[in-house]
Protein backbone atom coordinates (compact mmCIF):
# COMPACT_ATOMS: atom_id res chain seq x y z
CA UNK A 1 0.00 0.00 0.00
CA UNK A 2 1.38 3.56 -0.66
CA UNK A 3 1.24 6.34 1.70
CA UNK A 4 -0.33 9.53 0.79
CA UNK A 5 0.72 12.85 2.29
CA UNK A 6 -0.28 16.44 3.03
CA UNK A 7 2.83 18.81 3.84
CA UNK A 8 1.80 22.28 5.70
CA UNK A 9 3.75 25.48 6.67
CA UNK A 10 4.81 25.33 10.02
CA UNK A 11 2.72 28.20 12.20
CA UNK A 12 0.86 28.83 14.61
CA UNK A 13 -2.39 28.02 12.37
CA UNK A 14 -1.33 25.25 11.42
CA UNK A 15 -0.38 23.68 14.36
CA UNK A 16 -4.16 22.75 15.17
CA UNK A 17 -4.68 21.82 11.56
CA UNK A 18 -1.78 19.41 12.77
CA UNK A 19 -3.47 18.44 16.50
CA UNK A 20 -6.47 17.87 14.55
CA UNK A 21 -5.14 15.41 11.82
CA UNK A 22 -3.42 13.19 14.07
CA UNK A 23 -6.78 12.93 15.96
CA UNK A 24 -8.78 11.26 13.35
CA UNK A 25 -5.41 9.27 11.81
CA UNK A 26 -3.91 7.47 14.19
CA UNK A 27 -1.89 5.84 11.83
CA UNK A 28 -0.18 9.25 10.57
CA UNK A 29 3.40 9.89 10.88
CA UNK A 30 4.28 13.80 11.65
CA UNK A 31 7.76 14.82 10.33
CA UNK A 32 8.03 18.26 11.65
CA UNK A 33 10.93 20.64 9.83
CA UNK A 34 12.41 24.01 10.77
CA UNK A 35 9.62 25.71 8.10
CA UNK A 36 7.25 22.37 7.40
CA UNK A 37 5.24 19.67 9.06
CA UNK A 38 4.65 16.81 6.43
CA UNK A 39 1.95 14.24 7.31
CA UNK A 40 2.36 10.62 5.85
CA UNK A 41 -0.45 8.09 5.96
CA UNK A 42 -0.98 4.02 4.30
CA UNK A 43 -2.94 4.47 1.85
CA UNK A 44 -5.71 7.07 3.10
CA UNK A 45 -5.62 10.27 5.46
CA UNK A 46 -8.89 12.46 6.32
CA UNK A 47 -9.65 15.87 7.45
CA UNK A 48 -12.29 16.46 9.56
CA UNK A 49 -13.42 20.47 9.59
CA UNK A 50 -15.47 19.47 13.01
CA UNK A 51 -11.79 18.39 14.36
CA UNK A 52 -9.89 21.23 13.17
CA UNK A 53 -13.10 23.07 14.60
CA UNK A 54 -12.69 21.78 18.09
CA UNK A 55 -8.63 22.28 18.06
CA UNK A 56 -8.15 25.69 16.66
CA UNK A 57 -11.47 26.99 19.41
CA UNK A 58 -13.51 28.88 16.10
CA UNK A 59 -15.26 28.39 12.73
CA UNK A 60 -12.99 26.65 10.03
CA UNK A 61 -13.69 26.51 6.42
CA UNK A 62 -11.23 23.64 5.21
CA UNK A 63 -10.86 26.13 1.97
CA UNK A 64 -8.65 28.14 4.84
CA UNK A 65 -6.00 25.03 4.72
CA UNK A 66 -5.09 26.25 0.79
CA UNK A 67 -3.36 29.28 2.52
CA UNK A 68 -1.02 27.03 4.39
CA UNK A 69 -1.03 23.96 2.14
CA UNK A 70 2.85 22.93 0.10
CA UNK A 71 2.11 20.17 -1.14
CA UNK A 72 0.21 16.90 -1.00
CA UNK A 73 0.19 13.17 -2.83
CA UNK A 74 -3.15 10.93 -3.51
CA UNK A 75 -6.55 11.85 -4.73
CA UNK A 76 -8.53 14.57 -3.81
CA UNK A 77 -12.04 14.15 -2.55
CA UNK A 78 -13.37 16.93 -0.96
CA UNK A 79 -16.62 17.89 0.82
CA UNK A 80 -17.57 20.70 2.52
CA UNK A 81 -17.41 18.96 5.93
CA UNK A 82 -13.67 16.77 4.88
CA UNK A 83 -10.79 16.47 3.04
CA UNK A 84 -9.65 13.06 2.24
CA UNK A 85 -6.49 11.84 0.63
CA UNK A 86 -6.60 7.87 -0.90
CA UNK A 87 -4.39 5.91 -2.83
CA UNK A 88 -6.81 4.42 -5.32
CA UNK A 89 -5.82 0.55 -7.12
Amino acid sequence: MSNVFIAFQKNEETRAIVDAIVADNPSVIVNEQPAMVKLDAPGHLVIRKSTIEREIGRAFDLQEMQVHLITLSGNIDETDDEFSLTWNQ
